[in-house]
């Protein structure tokens, strides 16, 4: 994977949806939240057809507080998961990466005031998406820092840019993490 990635958000859909691009501008995932559904249910395909599917991830209940996210592949295997970390994520934004029952990496949003800015000027034109910048962190157990994703500025798009850092990983780790902060982002973003 060439970083950074930049996460393009649709602004006018029905159902939230994006696209995960590389540095080069190439296509890796279009994500696609279903819309109408009690419990989240995300698809990723690896095209913008949405013909190719490459994951699933789902809620395990409709209430998202401390809500586990199972990411399975287009086999049907799981992959991991990504729960929230319930009073913990009240103020500051945390969840966890899983595989099986073990936390692989921990997501922390950086600065809440951040978002709560943002939150504050997102319907006014020509402000919004261009004040405030929200950042998640995310680490290993013993607090080595893997991966950041930041908002960016955009006039008629959501942005976000995912950036790797020095700490070296495993390709399945790496593949785990990367549709773990998207699933991360996607879930904040939703929450706003």
């Amino acid at each position: 994977m060439s970083y950074p990635l930049t996460l393009r958000f649709k602004v006018i859909a029905i159902a939230r949806q994006f696209s995960v691009e590389d540095n080069s501008g190439r296509l890796l995932m279009y994500v696609k939240q279903k819309a109408f559904k009690l419990r989240e249910a995300i698809t990723v395909f690896g095209d913008a057809t949405q013909t190719r599917e490459l994951y699933q991830i789902k809620a395990d209940r409709v209430i998202d507080f401390s809500a586990r996210y199972t990411i399975t592949d287009a086999a049907g295997q799981e992959m991991g998961s990504v729960r929230q970390q319930g009073m913990r994520s009240i103020w500051r934004a945390r969840y966890d990466i899983l595989r099986g029952d073990v936390p692989v990496f921990e997501v922390k949003e950086e600065n809440p005031w951040a978002k709560v800015g943002d939150q504050f000027v997102k319907d006014i034109p020509f402000l919004s998406g261009f004040l405030f910048h929200p950042r998640y962190l995310v680490s290993t157990p013993d607090g080595r820092a893997v991966l950041r994703a930041s908002k960016e500025s955009a006039w008629f798009e959501g942005r976000f840019r995912i950036d790797r850092l020095e700490t070296p990983l495993s390709a399945d780790d790496e593949r785990l993490l990367v549709i773990g902060a998207v699933t991360t982002v996607l879930l904040e973003k939703t929450r706003g």
